[in-house]
């Protein structure tokens, strides 16, 4: 009988069902569906008392993190574009049902003025920010450079790149001493396809941002962390950000010939935000499944 603690075995292996859906994609609408910790995380306090704003939250990565740190103690609001909403209350039912208070703030990061109201709101809403979760992601596969247009480049920029810096900025306003920024790149970072090469670009900056920032802001008792997952299996690939050829062997690639599911690397963003890791500041988290980590 195979171990239950291994990991090869435990999730959906490729090849997978052809699927597409339009951006930015529904969780609910996957196959196979994503396991985000819905019945799996144990929290042990380790966020008790703590306030925090995740973009992207509705699903993916951004979804696990977020029931992971309700069950970890925390209070929560998450962004999503409006198009997510069905996924969006699925979240904040998880949050609510741990006793914590759980809060949903449709909008695109791509608006400067949004990025700050936002995070006023998501303030509002909780009574204050200890944590910032700069996850929300655009990617989309594109043969060639000749097929990135100025749109797709600035959309892909604005959302991975501008909104992260937009409201990290707000937010320092509002944060104060003990307060963590935890920020969302990549393998890509440090190991780019070809094909997402845009995409690419952005998670090799939100590193060099969250080195630079890290230092910055230690003087003033802030961290900054970034988790750099690998190939998890989320809404970014089945709505435009991997062809179907890519879809159908997701993840085959990697030493576990499987890609992560959004369960397995929900621990990490709570190691990143957790205040007993005080020491831990300009630090990359990284879940690859074994593929080569960013720099």
């Amino acid at each position: 009988m195979a171990d239950a603690s291994n990991p090869t075995p435990r999730y959906p292996t490729p090849p997978f069902p052809d699927q597409k859906q339009p951006w930015p994609g529904l969780a609910s609408k996957m196959e196979p569906r994503p396991d985000h910790g819905e019945t799996s995380y144990r929290g042990s306090g380790r966020l008790a008392g703590k306030r925090a704003l995740i973009t992207g939250g509705d699903s993916g990565i951004g979804r696990a993190a977020a029931i992971a740190f309700a069950r970890e103690g925390a209070d929560v609001v998450i962004n999503h574009l409006p198009e997510e909403e069905p996924d969006a209350r699925e979240v904040i039912d998880l949050i609510t049902a741990e006793g914590r208070k759980g809060v949903s703030i449709p909008g695109d990061l791509r608006d400067e003025a949004f990025c700050r109201r936002l995070v006023s709101e998501a303030a509002g809403a909780l009574g204050g920010l200890d944590i910032l979760v700069n996850n929300a992601a655009r990617q989309q596969t594109r043969p060639s450079i000749a097929d990135i247009s100025a749109e797709d480049f600035d959309a892909t920029f604005k959302t991975n790149v501008y909104a992260p810096f937009w409201l990290s900025k707000a937010a320092l306003e509002i944060m104060g001493e003990g307060a963590v920024i935890v920020n969302t790149a990549s393998e890509q970072a440090g190991d780019p396809s070809e094909d997402i090469m845009d995409y690419a670009m952005t998670r090799a900056a939100v590193l060099n941002f969250t080195k630079g920032l890290a230092t910055q802001l230690a003087p003033r008792g802030i961290r900054v962390n970034a988790v750099a997952p690998g190939p998890f299996w989320t809404p970014l690939q089945v709505s435009g950000g991997a062809t179907p050829e890519k879809l159908r062997n997701f993840g085959a690639s990697s030493p576990f010939g499987r890609p992560g599911q959004p369960a397995e690397i929900a621990g990490l963003y709570v190691a990143a935000a957790d205040p007993t890791l005080s020491y831990s500041t300009g630090q990359i988290f990284a879940a690859t499944g074994g593929n080569r980590q960013p720099a």
